[in-house]
């Protein structure tokens, strides 16, 4: 076979047919029409406002040929005009715009394909009547025809420009017979009628195959655009959701809750019922969370918040945080009433939750505030206060805002405002209780003891102040103050007395706090080891891990670590062994039952040996009696502190307060 590329150059070279066909390919494409919902609307839309008035022409052009011709040509010729003009007005009532709006897709699909065929064949009555009628008429009528055909095809066309197949359709019907009619009546201006006809008809259809071309980029930037209005008003309801619903329980989130809250205060008028406020705070959530995962604590929460929704008298509902619930009440209930749907929502929270086999068993406390003008940090502060109050009760209490609430509250806004502003330095005293070692008749330590002032007048206790320093973020300030002052005025290195200090739940968690505290005692000139930190239990079961760090970071630094308060609540003995311990100061609730109580005396005497086998010191606090002293004695406790030795002093009054030695 010859390879001298002759056969490859045939196959890329195109004939002449190849190339109409090509041709005739892209006008079909260049006069389609597109497909799509849109679209058809589009199409339908546009041409029903063009052809009734499009029908409108034919039925008046019909009207005056058939005007024209009367008398001249035959009757039954003459009556097809009026038949072709009913079927003109019957299809331009069709294509009323209200009717086309109201079909269904389907059969506007079906419209616009008929169009074509219905325009073509109403072309080709309409210029095979016109043609019939030529031979009847004179110079005029007959220039009439020609005119009437022209305006017929012109109208038909651009009344067709978002239709152009069908405007292609009707200009083949009305020119090719007209023209080759005209050719062979031998007329003698035909060949230019012919060719001029012919010119200008093919001049429109391009001119319409480019509207549609415009038409058919409007729309699609039309689509395009109402894509993107779809899209932005989509993303626009996520983000609606998102700002509103919590994602996990489905329920109303803390901004959503708080809206709310506002516009029921804004809705009631002067004199109307409010809605009550109740603020939810689950009792046992922790525990679920650890001892079932965080998977088990989530499907708690879904769990309760479908419950509250569920319960009658709830105008709404949210989770605010963690496991902390707002709830809005109907303002038609009143005090002994909400409280009772408070009751129902604390018995609906304890039915048993199932989780993978498990039972989920939860409580609740409730505080509960009727909605005032005290706005809505007032209405939460309210209700948060009564709240804290239930959770005091325990047992799933509910507690309802009242007078007596409001003036305590009051009060303690003042004298939180008054604690925040206050330098503290200048508002605060220590005092010492001593701390005795009976075996030896000496003092071994001295516990500092903080004393607020927000007046310069009365002092006041850290029972009373030390929440106000935690809700400030001023307990790691006043502990680094305390210590500064009491490391003045004890001078551990002269006294040989060394200092016990508190440290409150936020210390014993803080980062940073085992540094800060050992630079204070650095600047004092003081050694760490004379300065021991008590912790209680309570902080350390807020977070166990963390707190046992920080624990052995204080420990690193040389400072003594004493758990305060050992024996009140959940103590565990485990803690004697796992957390990074010098001394247990035994709850004076055990030292009260001391001489009375042989079980009290059996607990104590425990936590003595083991710590003496752990190397751990044992200290006996709130000791007011003899009595209290001899039994103490007599379980092997020699270090002892409370009122039967003296009550919180000055330094140079405490360290005076000597007691004889227990032989």
């Amino acid at each position: 076979m010859d390879h001298d590329g002759s056969g490859d150059r045939g196959s890329v070279i195109a004939s002449p047919g190849t190339d109409w066909r090509r041709f005739f390919v892209r006008l079909r494409y260049a006069f389609r029409q597109h497909h799509g919902e849109a679209f058809t609307r589009a199409y339908a839309l546009s041409l029903s406002r063009r052809l009734p008035l499009l029908y409108l022409v034919v039925v008046v052009n019909l009207g005056l040929l058939t005007y024209r011709f009367r008398g001249d040509a035959p009757t039954g010729l003459l009556l097809v005009g009026p038949g072709l003009s009913l079927f003109g007005l019957w299809r331009a009532l069709y294509w009323l715009p209200h009717r086309v709006a109201q079909r269904s897709l389907d059969r506007l699909r079906l419209d616009l394909a008929r169009m074509g065929g219905i325009g073509g064949l109403a072309g080709l009555l309409f210029v095979g009547w016109g043609l019939a009628l030529y031979p009847y008429g004179n110079g005029d009528g007959r220039s009439l025809i020609h005119y009437m055909i022209a305006v017929t095809m012109i109208s038909g066309i651009l009344g067709l420009t978002h239709a152009p197949q069908a405007a292609l359709r009707i200009a083949i019907a009305l020119v090719l017979p007209s023209s080759l009619f005209f050719l062979l009546a031998g007329h003698p201006n035909a060949v230019y009628v012919s060719l001029v006809q012919i010119v200008a008809t093919v001049i429109l259809l391009f001119v319409t195959q480019g509207h549609h071309r415009d038409f058919v980029k409007l729309e699609r930037s039309r689509q395009q655009l109402m894509r993107r209005e779809r899209q932005a008003a989509q993303l626009a309801s996520e983000a609606r959701i998102l700002a509103t619903i919590d994602p996990l329980t489905g329920g109303l989130n803390r901004r959503a809750i708080l809206d709310r809250l506002d516009f029921e205060m804004a809705q009631a008028t002067n004199g109307a019922a409010k809605p009550w406020l109740a603020l939810i705070d689950l009792d046992g959530f922790k525990h679920v969370n650890d001892t079932y995962g965080h998977a088990a604590g989530d499907e708690a929460l879904k769990a309760i918040s479908r419950r509250i929704g569920e319960l009658p008298h709830v105008l709404a509902h949210g989770r605010l945080g963690g496991d902390e619930f707002a709830v809005l009440f109907d303002p038609g209930l009143e005090g002994p009433a909400v409280a009772e749907a408070a009751g129902r929502l604390v018995g609906a929270i304890r039915t048993e939750i199932p989780h993978n086999g498990a039972s989920l068993r939860l409580s609740a406390s409730i505080g509960l505030h009727r909605l005032c003008a005290e706005g809505i940090s007032g209405a939460l502060e309210r209700a948060d206060a009564a709240l804290y109050k239930a959770k005091d009760r325990g047992d799933g209490s509910v507690v309802l805002f009242g007078p007596d609430d409001e003036i305590a509250l009051q009060q303690r806004i003042e004298v939180t405002r008054r604690f925040n502003d206050c330098e503290l330095d200048d508002r605060l005293r220590v005092l010492y209780q001593p701390i005795h070692d009976l075996a030896g008749g000496r003092i071994v330590a001295v516990e500092a003891l903080a004393r607020w002032s927000p007046d310069g007048v009365t002092w006041q206790s850290p029972a009373s102040f030390l929440a106000i320093a935690d809700a400030t973020r001023r307990t790691g300030e006043l502990t680094r103050l305390v210590l500064a002052r009491a490391l003045a005025e004890c001078r551990p290195a002269q006294t040989g007395v060394g200092i016990a200090i508190n440290l409150s739940p936020r210390d014993v968690v803080r980062d940073g706090a085992a540094a800060a505290i050992a630079a204070v005692v650095r600047d004092a000139g003081a050694s760490p080891q004379s300065v021991t930190l008590e912790v209680t239990e309570q902080a350390i079961l807020a977070d166990p891990r963390r707190a046992a760090l920080q624990l052995r970071a204080f420990r690193e630094h040389g400072f003594r670590i004493a758990l305060d308060d050992f024996g009140a609540g959940w103590s565990s003995l485990s803690q004697l062994r796992e957390l990074p311990l010098d001394m247990v100061k035994l709850d004076r609730a055990l030292t009260a039952a001391l001489p009375a109580d042989a079980g009290a005396c059996a607990i104590v005497g425990m936590i003595v040996a083991l710590s003496r086998q752990l190397g751990i010191d044992c200290t006996l606090e709130g000791v007011e009696t003899e009595e209290q002293v001899a039994a103490a004695h007599a379980l092997g406790i020699r270090l002892m502190q409370g009122y039967h030795f003296g009550y919180p002093a000055a330094i140079g009054e405490a360290l005076t307060m000597r007691c004889k030695a227990v032989a």
